[in-house]
């Protein structure tokens, strides 16, 4: 028995001692098969989930390596039955393979017959089975390669996935490193990928997902999709790829409301991919009336699920998921998964951190007290209104204000979730608001102000959640968002972290309505940062007047 900084306990949590000495070399080795849940100040929860294991497995961790590193860190004697249940979860990962058969065409095949003879006899899986072939093979629709392995994962028989990807239409395409050098850690990211063929690379915000992108497409020389969130993030990928790749305008083409070019390399929203036109998805066809090489899709967490259903039918091309935080809440990870592919290359943001990558950054939550009116409207408001009444008070207002007042010579972005409260601010503060309606043009020119420094504040609503490349941008202020999103808290975090030219760090602050739900919200959106080694320093709305940040 050691002192180590874990407890392990026989119902799959681990606790982690965050005061122990050895607590931040334990959350590194624990990350990549360990799930977060609660990040209080001393000790926070963890949970062995069988997804997370198999992801594990999938990144090359095997059931030998978990166990090794549960018991070195554990404080106690680690309880036998969570061992053996370790061994077991991952061992089911790959005991089922789908392969490609010069004879049969896509097959399932197995080392464990009683494995294949359960799965056969499940409804959900006979349909999508051929005929029989022996004890351990069974023939597989090959159009259904992407809905057994859903099926399949379900049924917590993971099916590795050994029947190759079409090479799609050659083309050339080189990465051009004049300026600048391919991050180590990047080169690692796209290798991995890859390797496996398909799968997710998860990279903090800032951390130059685009170049594993442009690196993946590199390797693949072929036509490629890319999948984004919005059109100015289109418009950033292009710029990035003519700026990193041999590739010139004429070869990239955009795919959205606004343009519908098809290029060797075309660039669509996901916007576009799930319009329905007379109940019909429009532009699914995209997918596959071309011989794509490569599919990859930006920011994968916020992946709509019209986009899974058509994904599952095109697994013979490589797909590559780009995000910053493999957390979706919907649940939906386990689509992720077994259709994008499992999780090939993930960094711990502190670690990317400490080489220099991204800005140190320092988070703030700064509480306000709501007056006696605002707590009786709040009191007696519809369960449904209530986050909206206290994300929304004019004290949050002024804290605001305060905060812009006091950081005037850095660039602000002022980040929240209500139109109304945007426009107010925006009007308040004698700052441009950029959301929904903006036309893209007008975001461009506003976003291009704010990088060259003409503009020092700007108010954002979502749409600058994710994707938005602003450099210098050292202070967020966030005031409201989508409930308890893990993700979004990220995300917005990650608005910041681009190295500064100066090598200052970044501050975000999120403004929190004291005993209502926006507090209960936020102890919930900062769970995923916590995982990441980030800590709040909770300060009151009176520190922030008096000017004791």
């Amino acid at each position: 028995m050691t002192d180590g900084p874990l407890i392990v306990q026989s119902d799959k949590t681990l606790l982690l001692d965050i005061d122990h000495p050895g607590s931040v070399e334990c959350r590194r080795a624990i990350a990549p098969f360990a799930e977060l849940e609660r990040s209080p100040e001393h000790i926070h929860t963890y949970r062995l989930t069988n997804l997370g294991l198999w992801n594990a497995r999938a990144a090359g961790h095997d059931a030998e390596q978990v166990i090794d590193t549960l018991i070195k860190y554990s404080r106690y004697a680690v309880p036998h039955s969570l061992l053996v249940d370790v061994a077991e979860t991952m061992s089911r990962y790959g005991r089922l393979r789908l392969e490609a058969d010069p004879v049969h065409g896509l097959i399932l095949i197995t080392k464990d017959s009683a494995v294949l003879e359960e799965v056969i006899r499940a409804k959900k899986i006979a349909p999508l089975l051929g005929v029989r072939i022996d004890k351990e093979t069974v023939a597989v629709h090959p159009s259904q390669r992407g809905a057994i392995k859903q099926s399949l994962l379900r049924l917590g028989w993971p099916a590795e996935d050994f029947a190759g990807y079409v090479d799609g239409q050659a083309h050339e395409i080189e990465l051009v490193q004049k300026d600048w050098k391919i991050r180590p850690y990047q080169e690692l990211a796209a290798e991995g990928f890859w390797h496996g063929g398909s799968g997710v690379v998860v990279l903090p915000c800032g951390a130059g997902k685009t170049i594993v992108g442009a690196a993946a497409m590199a390797h693949a020389k072929a036509t490629t999709l890319i999948l984004v969130t919005n059109t100015v993030a289109a418009r950033q990928w292009r710029d990035e790829l003519l700026k990193r790749t041999t590739l010139n305008e004429d070869e990239i083409g955009e795919y959205s409301g606004a343009k519908k070019e098809i290029r060797p390399v075309t660039i669509a929203t996901y916007q576009v991919m799930t319009k329905k036109k007379n109940g019909v998805y429009a532009h699914l066809d995209l997918f596959d009336t071309h011989d794509w090489g490569l599919i990859i899709y930006d920011e994968v967490h916020l992946l709509p699920a019209p986009i899974f259903r058509f994904t599952a039918d095109i697994q013979s091309r490589r797909r590559l998921g780009l995000t910053a935080t493999l957390v979706r809440e919907d649940g939906m990870e386990g689509e992720v998964f077994s259709l994008i592919g499992p999780k090939r290359f993930d960094v711990p943001w502190k670690e990317i951190e400490s080489q220099g990558y991204i800005a140190p950054a320092e988070c703030v939550e700064v509480r306000v007290n709501l007056t006696e009116s605002e707590r009786m409207l709040y009191a007696t408001a519809e369960p449904e209104e209530r986050y909206r009444y206290c994300s929304t008070t004019a004290t949050k207002r002024k804290v605001v204000e305060a905060l812009v007042e006091r950081h005037v010579a850095d660039q602000v972005l002022v980040i929240g979730q209500y139109i109304s409260q945007l426009d107010e601010l925006s009007e308040v503060l004698g700052v441009p608001l950029i959301k929904g309606d903006t036309p893209v043009k007008e975001r461009e020119r506003l976003f291009g102000l704010f990088r060259t420094g003409e503009i020092k504040c700007l108010v954002v609503s979502k749409v600058a959640n994710f994707s938005i490349d602003l450099p210098d941008a050292t202070i967020a202020i966030q005031v409201s968002g989508a409930f308890g999103s893990r993700q979004e808290e990220a995300q917005r975090l990650g608005r910041i972290l681009r190295p500064k030219s100066d090598g200052r760090g970044a501050i975000f602050y999120s403004v929190v309505s004291r005993d209502t739900v926006d507090q209960d919200f936020a102890q919930n959106r900062q769970r995923f940062l916590a995982e990441q080694g980030y800590s709040y320093r909770i300060i009151d709305a009176d520190d922030v007047f008096q000017g004791k940040i």
